[in-house]
């Protein structure tokens, strides 16, 4: 179904035309690195369209770049590893290896279930022995609600995997920082919510999870629903994505935007082109420089500078990111 009537296309007020001014770029900290699109499971709330079937990932020469530009710029203090189940994608284990050696705080934002699959069971005591902070979906703490999301027999095998981290010590020793990450169902009718307050819904997973089965963990992100990828064929499919954007930009939150995550990060793909964040990858739209061109990794060793791009480019769907206490892969951002 092709949904964009114009009435609906210009009730919503462009992005870029509620802030103040256009929003610019921050000196770049964090890289994070897509390595690719193969995973074992296919989540319906999944903006990357990740799946079994998928063979998208990183190759030996765009690993090689992104281990230079680790090598060149201390001003990187996190490498932020995502996928897919990143764990499966060529190239995780040499850049995670290189940016602890460096120094760098290493995300991997595990789907947890990973640890049962043929070939990753010593995925649990590599993450402990680099001390990598893992960042978990766990997209609810009951199990009906995260099989229904992300498929049958997936909220056993996270808790099972918690249990393991917690085992090795994370949750309970400060170099093993394990996270939760919460996502809202996909809206099913026009009846739309905004994301839980993030320190509530902390202390309901954290009482649920040690009353039920003794997991420990540090921190809940609550992450909202951005109508991309998996996400935005739905909403097509059920005539909510004008509605569901409608209701993003009347909650739209100013106080969000000195924190959103795109302002100091740069989000880059299997090729080696960059985006300010994940979201704007999976919509195919690049960072770009000054004069308008794409960016790439090559760019910036060539350009000696992380920080190229100048501004943000941006696109109705970053109300997601702004509506209500906001959004980012850190979770809220205001109280």
């Amino acid at each position: 179904m092709v949904q964009s009537p114009p009435h609906s296309a210009t009730a919503v007020t462009p992005f870029e035309q509620r802030l103040d001014q256009p929003l610019s770029k921050l000196p770049v900290t964090v890289l994070q690195i897509n390595l690719g699109r193969k995973c074992n499971l296919a989540c319906t709330h999944c903006h990357v369209e990740a799946g079994p079937k998928r063979t998208e990932e990183l190759s030996p020469a765009i690993t090689d770049q992104l281990i230079e530009l680790m090598h060149r710029f201390p001003q990187i203090t996190t490498v932020d590893l995502t996928g897919g189940a990143p764990e499966m994608n060529y190239g995780f284990r040499p850049l995670a290896e290189t940016a602890r050696a460096l120094g760098k705080t290493v995300i991997v934002r595990s789907n947890l279930t990973i640890f049962f699959a043929p070939g990753y069971d010593d995925l649990p005591e590599y993450f402990a022995r680099h001390q990598l902070h893992v960042v978990a979906s766990l997209p609810c703490y009951l199990e009906d609600n995260v099989d229904q999301q992300r498929g049958a027999g997936v909220y056993s095998d996270s808790i099972r995997a918690l249990q393991r981290l917690n085992q090795l010590g994370y949750g309970h020793d400060p170099a093993l920082c394990l996270d939760l990450v919460y996502n809202p169902p996909v809206p099913r009718n026009a009846d739309f919510s905004l994301t839980p307050s993030q320190a509530a819904l902390q202390r309901d997973y954290a009482a649920y999870l040690r009353s039920h089965f003794d997991i420990a963990f540090n921190q809940l992100y609550t992450i909202t629903n951005l109508p991309i990828g998996r996400v935005k064929q739905y909403l097509k499919g059920k005539a909510l994505y004008w509605p569901y954007l409608r209701f993003l930009a009347d909650h739209h939150n100013p106080a969000t935007v000195d924190n959103l995550m795109c302002r100091h990060q740069l989000s880059v793909d299997y090729e080696g082109n960059l985006y300010d964040c994940d979201f704007n990858q999976m919509e195919a739209l690049p960072s770009r420089s000054p004069g308008g061109q794409p960016l790439t990794v090559a760019d910036l060793l060539a350009a000696n500078s992380l920080d190229v791009a100048q501004q943000v480019q941006t696109r109705t769907y970053c109300y997601g990111c702004t509506a209500g206490s906001g959004s980012s892969c850190g979770g809220a951002l205001t109280d």
